[in-house]
């Protein structure tokens, strides 16, 4: 399993635009044959950091989505939107234990 947690924090005027290309994203993972599961967190304490949430079955096919036509296109246009650089950090899954 290849997990990693993507901490975004959007300047604020963009917000609105970056749900909704997130979730144009996200709809176009999880048709992906080697996603296990993406998820789109916002923050409730400040609506200007997300975290996302994204499991796929192995490196290859973790690989794969950063090469999707969905995946570019929401790279290149949330781009400019970002107030900090995104940071992703991968994590093993230990519970449950065989997915």
């Amino acid at each position: 399993m290849h997990i990693t947690l993507v901490h975004v924090h959007v300047k604020p005027e963009h917000v609105e635009p970056f749900t909704a290309a997130i979730l144009r994203n996200q709809q176009g993972t999880v048709r992906e044959p080697g996603n296990v599961r993406f998820d789109v967190l916002q923050s409730e304490g400040d609506p200007t950091r997300f975290v996302l949430v994204e499991m796929f079955r192995d490196g290859d096919a973790a690989a794969a989505h950063k090469g999707t036509p969905h995946y570019l296109t929401w790279r290149d246009e949330v781009a400019d939107w970002m107030a900090s650089p995104r940071e992703g950090h991968r994590y093993r899954l230990l519970s449950p234990a065989s997915r």
